[in-house]
């Protein structure tokens, strides 16, 4: 599967963004699609992620209640939008897909990713 993510730029706190990623190529074979962030200086952390059958979503504490996940089934396309941006919510956001939806989800899980679309939130 290939992943090509889009949406990302510099943005005023209390703003939004709509963050896509795009997947081509075996996407039948993908079960779960997600968003991870990697800040300047930190560890890749997990953000959300959707069950690309049925939809169930997952959305991490930190972004809980301002981002949301979802997915157009027949375009073969996700998306994270964003709200209420704070700037700790800078960061490199990459899109990623894997083959298993299960409850903790991790890097781990995920196969396939995408380059990355930066994302900078001005105080």
């Amino acid at each position: 599967v290939q992943l090509q993510a889009s949406g990302g730029g510099l943005v005023q706190a209390g703003g939004s963004l709509r963050l896509s990623c795009a997947a081509s190529g075996r996407t039948f074979s993908t079960y779960v699609m997600g968003w991870f962030r990697q800040a300047p200086g930190k560890e890749r952390d997990f953000v959300a992620a959707i069950r690309w059958s049925g939809g169930a979503t997952y959305v991490a504490d930190p972004v809980k209640g301002r981002f949301t996940i979802s997915r157009e089934y027949a375009k073969d396309t996700m998306y994270l939008q964003m709200n209420s941006l704070k700037p700790e919510d800078t960061a490199v956001y990459y899109c990623a897909a894997g083959s298993r939806w299960r409850a903790g989800l991790t890097e781990t899980d995920f196969n396939s990713w995408g380059r990355g679309t930066e994302v900078t939130v001005s105080s």
